[in-house]
């Protein structure tokens, strides 16, 4: 049997049991969504808007979170962050560009226990701010970078 039919067969029986556990009431559709959407905050336009939307006060700058990413992007359309909290208790880590249309990229709930980092791509129009936005014990706390678009990864 070649490998490629093996995975389509492997990955219908994933299918097959799927099926079986929402026939079964086991799984709702939908289930694995742990949070719901916060609308509200992906539509506004500035840092201290978007944590008002997700039920903050003032965010407090910290050294204890770190932004890893290009000083210059290449393209702006795939652009990489890693970012870490050093911060007990972290609840969520954030991504936030402060030239986007709407300010914030990305927002990924830390469950207890989990060590707080993330990894993902953002779209950036244009040269900006970036602030990495963590949660922990109920309060906010952010660090900046500046990373520059540019067509090619050229100049600045």
């Amino acid at each position: 049997m070649n490998s490629g039919r093996r995975r389509v067969l492997q990955g219908t029986g994933g299918m097959a049991v799927m099926s079986l556990a929402m026939a079964a009431g086991l799984l709702r559709p939908g289930a694995a969504r742990a949070a719901e959407w916060n609308k509200a905050a992906f539509e506004t336009k500035s840092l201290a808007d978007a944590v008002k939307a997700m039920g903050g006060a003032a965010p407090v700058e910290s050294k204890d979170i770190v932004i890893t990413s290009p000083d210059i992007a290449e393209n702006g359309a795939v652009v990489p962050f890693t970012i870490a909290s050093k911060i007990a208790h972290t609840q969520s880590i954030s991504l936030l560009v402060e030239k986007n249309p709407a300010i914030l990229a990305a927002s990924f709930d830390i469950p207890d226990g989990t060590e707080p980092w993330i990894n993902t791509r953002v779209k950036m129009g244009q040269t900006s701010n970036v602030f990495a936005l963590v949660k922990a014990d109920g309060k906010y706390y952010y660090t900046a970078k500046e990373v520059k678009v540019t067509l090619g990864g050229c100049g600045g």
